[in-house]
């Protein structure tokens, strides 16, 4: 971090996706650009403090949209939010749907993943320290809950649960790739919620999708074939929406975790802290320096 950081922290953090560059309603606002052992995030990190709690928001795909889902820089991203004292994370994603019942303009708060990315870095781990997290629910349970009740204090039309399919892009999905992830189960189709969701899980932060539909994908015969233009447009409309959410949620918002988020790395460490690299112990210290202290230098 540049000088005068040092104490800029936050205890939740948003992650915006197309089309959520900024969050309206911050005070006290100051904007951080860390550095990391994985390179620069996505973009400065504006902090802010809203009813009441300090907030960290980052553009996902940089101000201006500049930045594609295979490129994107997640370990830094969560590495820098880690590093800031983040403990709980909102993700918004624009997705599209798989299933008639969530049509466009619709949230979804979905409660699982099926991984269809290809190449992308997943793991802060490796260089000479193995972990192996838990993932079965790989959103914070109590998290998602929260954001749900949030997101239906609002009016809109919410869908608790689901699977998200996370495909690597650019592209759109063919008719028959839509068709085979919906014989999976899966109920909506994004491009970005994962390695975030895996990475936030092996820093021990609690992490939530905020889902925005934005079309039908491919299978859907009876509704145009899904463009950029047209997931813009419907975004610009719920983008607004998801704004209210994460308002509502931070109003209410717990002051300590009961969740197993928290601990995600108590069992998971396998290699014997004397034989980790100390140079790994000090890149990965905001996230395993609880467990593994980099030694005094001699």
């Amino acid at each position: 971090m540049g000088d005068g950081e040092a104490m800029s922290t936050a205890q939740l953090a948003v992650i915006g996706g197309s089309g959520f560059y900024r969050m309206e309603g911050l005070s006290e606002i100051e904007e951080v650009r860390p550095q990391t052992p994985f390179g620069p995030p996505s973009d400065a990190i504006v902090l802010g403090t809203l009813g009441g709690v300090r907030v960290a928001f980052l553009p996902r795909h940089g101000v201006g949209h500049r930045i594609l889902p295979s490129e994107l820089p997640a370990r830094a991203n969560i590495w820098a939010l880690k590093q800031l004292g983040v403990e709980r994370i909102i993700g918004v994603n624009a997705v599209g749907s798989l299933r008639e019942e969530i049509a466009p303009l619709h949230l979804v708060v979905p409660d699982q993943l099926i991984d269809r990315t290809q190449g992308r870095p997943n793991s802060f781990f490796g260089r000479g320290l193995v972990a192996h997290i838990a993932f079965d629910q790989p959103f914070c349970p109590v998290l998602s809950d929260l954001l749900a009740g949030s997101a239906q204090s609002t009016g809109a039309t919410v869908h608790r649960g689901g699977t998200c399919l996370v495909t690597e892009g650019p592209s759109f999905s063919t008719k028959a790739e839509s068709q085979l992830y919906r014989s999976w189960g899966a109920d909506i189709i994004g491009m970005t919620s994962l390695p975030e969701a895996k990475l936030a899980r092996e820093a021990a932060i609690c992490y939530v999708s905020l889902a925005l539909v934005t079309d039908y994908d491919t299978w859907h015969e009876d509704h145009d074939p899904v463009s950029a233009e047209m997931i813009l447009e419907n975004l610009s409309r719920n983008v607004e929406t998801a704004k209210r959410v994460v308002a509502e949620t931070v109003r209410t918002l717990p002051q300590s975790r009961d969740c197993a988020c928290a601990s995600a790395l108590a069992t998971a460490l396998v290699t014997p802290p004397h034989l980790v690299p100390e140079e790994t112990k000090r890149d990965l210290a905001p996230i395993i320096g609880r467990y593994m202290p980099v030694e005094a230098a001699k």
